[in-house]
């Protein structure tokens, strides 16, 4: 009987925090602010449930209750991200200096957190003109190859409710900021298996990026491997050289991460 209850509470315990971490997944994906009715709707668990998960959760920090009653991803979830992107940065190095190695510009691992693009790696090109994205830098995914060619594995509601969120600000002429032009994007982008940033973000700056596998049952952060230069190095000819070192680059980052 002691054994059975032994595992009864163990089994309970697990079930409680895959039920907490579902939960911090969902307000994440949601633009980082949800009420106890959306979650509840989002991951079908009892309210009861759900209140006692997030009041665990806003005790430990990991999440904060807004004026609204509605409730934030905490600053607590820093320390995880901070030693996270610290591990991403020294995993996907190696793969990164291989990648300026054969192409000769900046390389970058950029992935989709919230509605914003986070860079969490980077090796600079050999160029002494070369670009620099500095990691830790956040931007909106509409105007960059990696975040085109991760909301092109996203499903169209939730990109919907992102761009809605975001808004689409121009920043150059060749920013897309209707959801039509952006739409008809991301199917070209399926369909090549790779995104392109045409000076989209920064005028004279092209980019070429490639999603990085996910791997398993319960996938992680949604990463993006991608190269950037001035325009008039990454000609048509570079970035047909640049795909398929992209995709070797990124197979091997998800190897990695298995």
């Amino acid at each position: 009987m002691a054994v059975a209850a032994e595992e009864s509470r163990s089994t309970g315990g697990v079930q409680s925090i895959a039920r907490a971490f579902r939960l911090l997944e969902i307000v994440a994906t949601n633009g980082g602010v949800m009420g106890l009715s959306q979650l509840a709707v989002e991951s079908g668990f009892p309210l009861p449930t759900i209140h006692r998960a997030v009041r665990t959760l806003v005790d430990l920090g990991y999440l904060r209750q807004e004026p609204s009653r509605q409730y934030a991803l905490g600053p607590r979830l820093l320390l995880l991200a901070e030693s996270s992107s610290t591990m991403l940065n020294t995993l996907a190095a190696p793969h990164l200096r291989r990648l300026v190695d054969e192409l000769g510009e900046t390389a970058n691992l950029a992935l989709l957190d919230s509605d914003r693009i986070a860079y969490v790696a980077q090796v600079p090109g050999r160029h002494s003109m070369r670009m620099f994205t500095e990691v830790g830098r956040r931007v909106l995914p509409h105007c960059t190859a990696v975040g085109k060619v991760l909301l092109s594995t996203t499903a169209a509601p939730e990109v919907h409710d992102l761009l809605v969120r975001t808004g689409m600000p121009r920043y150059t002429d060749h920013t897309l900021t209707d959801e039509v032009s952006f739409g008809a994007e991301l199917d070209r982008t399926r369909e090549r298996g790779y995104a392109v940033d045409e000076g989209e973000q920064e005028v004279g700056v092209r980019c070429v990026a490639v999603a990085v596998p996910q791997v398993g049952p319960r996938p992680g952060a949604r990463l993006a491997v991608s190269i950037s230069g001035p325009a008039p190095r990454m000609t048509d000819e570079l970035l047909a050289e640049a795909v398929p070192a992209l995709h070797r680059a990124a197979a091997a980052i998800a190897d990695d991460l298995a």
